[in-house]
This record gives C-alpha cells, sequence and structure tokens, in this order.
C-alpha cells in the first residue's frame, strides 16, 4: 500500500474599492507541484470612476519587482480572446495608462499596472497592494475597467516543497522496501474577505468592512499528469496553442494544461464570504526505494556469485 502524506494550507485574501463599486475578483493558479507555481490576479471594478483606490491583500510577501504586468500581452488579440473567451477588439494602449477592448457588446478599459506609480506594502504576514484611481482617471475612458497581473505563488511553493521523513530508521527502511510507490495529498483553500484569516492590520481598516464584493472566480490550470479533486468545479478546456507560447509562466509544464473553474457569488452567498477548496493527488516512484532495491539487487548477486565460487572451489577441492 502506497505511504500517503497530506500537507494543507488556508490562506485568507482580501480585495476592496475605495468608492461606489461592486466589483469581481478572478484568481489563476498555474499550479506546479515541481515548484515555481504561479498566479494571476485580475480584478473587475464597475463604477472606476467613482473609485479612488483599488487593495488587495496577498497572504505572502511579494515585492514590485515580481509583480508581472500580463495585461501587456493583450497587444496580442489572439491572447487576448482566449483569455476572456469572446471574439475582442482592442486598441491597445490607447495613451500611457490603458488599453480598451469591445467584446460581448460592451467595452471596457484595461489598466497597465506596470506603468502606474502603485504600492506594495510588506505587512506582518503578507503584501497590500494599493493602486490609486484618482491618478489615472483622465486615461479612462469607460467605467469599467481590468486589472490584471501575475506573480509567484509562494504559498504553494511552500507546500510543494519536499518533506524529508526523519522518522525512526528502522520504519523509514520497512517503509522503502514495502512502499515503493509514494502517494502525497496537497490541499489548498482560498478564501477571499474572511476577516478571521487576515492580519490585524487589514481587519481594523473600515473601508474593508464596506467592501461591495460582488463575485469571485478561481481558475486552476493544471498539467494533466496530476490528479484534481474537481467535485466543487466544472472543467473549462485544455489551453490555447498559442497561450504555451506567449502567455504561460516561465518554467511551467506545457504538456496538456487542463483548466477548471470555481464560481462563487453573492447572489446565492449572502455573508459575502468567498471559499474555495481543492486538492490534488500526485503518485510517484520512491527514488530511495529504487536506490535501495539496486542495492539489495547487487549485494545478492555479489554474494551469490561468491557463494557460487565457494562451493566450484569445494568441488575442486575433493574431485
Amino acid at each position: 500500500m502506497a505511504k500517503k502524506q497530506k500537507k494543507f494550507a488556508d490562506d485568507g485574501w482580501a480585495v476592496w474599492v475605495d468608492g461606489d463599486d461592486t466589483s469581481t475578483v478572478y484568481i489563476n493558479d498555474w499550479l506546479n507541484p515541481k515548484g515555481k507555481s504561479y498566479v494571476d490576479v485580475a480584478i473587475r471594478v464597475r463604477g472606476i470612476k467613482q473609485s479612488k483606490c483599488l487593495h488587495v491583500y496577498v497572504p505572502f510577501a511579494v515585492s514590485k519587482e515580481e509583480i508581472e504586468d500580463v495585461s501587456l500581452s493583450f497587444k496580442d488579440t489572439r491572447i487576448l480572446q482566449a483569455t476572456f473567451s469572446a471574439a475582442c477588439i482592442v486598441d491597445f494602449m490607447k495613451n500611457q495608462h490603458a488599453s480598451e477592448i469591445a467584446y460581448n457588446g460592451k467595452t471596457v478599459d484595461i489598466i497597465h499596472i506596470s506603468t502606474l506609480e502603485y504600492k506594495a506594502d510588506v505587512l506582518s504576514d503578507g503584501t497590500l497592494i494599493s493602486v490609486d484611481f484618482e491618478q489615472i482617471q483622465s486615461s479612462l475612458d469607460n467605467d469599467e475597467a481590468y486589472l490584471i497581473w501575475r506573480m509567484p505563488h509562494k504559498t504553494l511553493d511552500i507546500i510543494f516543497k519536499p518533506r524529508v521523513n526523519m522518522g525512526n530508521t528502522i520504519d523509514r527502511l520497512r517503509d522503502l522496501i514495502t512502499t515503493p510507490v509514494v502517494s502525497e495529498k496537497y490541499g489548498y483553500s482560498i478564501r477571499i474577505n474572511e476577516s478571521r484569516l487576515l492580519p490585524e492590520e487589514i481587519t481594523r481598516i473600515g473601508a474593508f468592512h464596506r467592501q461591495k464584493l460582488k463575485k469571485a472566480i478561481i481558475a486552476i490550470s493544471i498539467n494533466g499528469n496530476y490528479e484534481l479533486n474537481d467535485s466543487g468545479c466544472y472543467r473549462i478546456r485544455r489551453l490555447e496553442e498559442n497561450l504555451y507560447k506567449e502567455y504561460l509562466p516561465s518554467d511551467y509544464p506545457m504538456e496538456d494544461v487542463i483548466t477548471y473553474q470555481w464560481n462563487q457569488s453573492r447572489e446565492d452567498n449572502f455573508q459575502g464570504q468567498f471559499n474555495f477548496y481543492y486538492s490534488i493527488t500526485k503518485e510517484y516512484v520512491s527514488k530511495g526505494s529504487m536506490l535501495l532495491y539496486m542495492i539489495l539487487l547487487l549485494s545478492i548477486g555479489v554474494i551469490g556469485d561468491a557463494i557460487s565460487n565457494m562451493v566450484q572451489a569445494l568441488f575442486s577441492l575433493f574431485s
């Protein structure tokens, strides 16, 4: 029976806008159990002309140098259409800070965060990213806008980090011999705007408690070699080929990437809690077991050869 190792992380995110808005948050995890996972964060702000500032609390440390403005990729309309799942017309970089796209009968602005003077303040348990909208009001022609960026997802890299079993030597040796196939289960929970998981620096902010977040959508892109618990989501698609080359995070595996999606709205969750949980299972043959088997086979071969030579020597003495 395979040896099972369970690893779990429970993270609290926070998103709010100072102003008159009903916003939607999109989080897309580029899940890489081999390390170097990434997360795309996109915020759709409605009523942006009446809004002053966007705040996003990230539950791990991230610097401005690690934040990548993936909205700049929308110059390639194939990427834009694949990302929005619709035919789009784009006026790329119509001014210094924004592009404009038309899709599904509406027109919205795309704000390029890399052109702004925004903040990434380190807190006790994470980072608060703040974007001032007042500095770009003259660049906005529409009352609905998106911001989207990518950064390393350090929580996932921590739970995927290999553990060293420091248990009893005899038990470890027995496990290596009897359970060469290892099954690891990883669980990750994303909770958005749930106060009990947030640091005091966030919970004491009055504007956070007046937030009007309408919907949260979590998408997971994962290599098909891993088993995903998808009971609470639906499969969207395999990733379009052109996104492999132009949009995938660096060092991310390209083979058979499958995207899943969770969707939760305040329309059926009146407390405004947005809780998402997913787990993946990874099974592999233990390198330690294979090394031990090779050593045992070599030892048996050497011992068998020595016994054979001894037997032959004894026969030669009595013959």
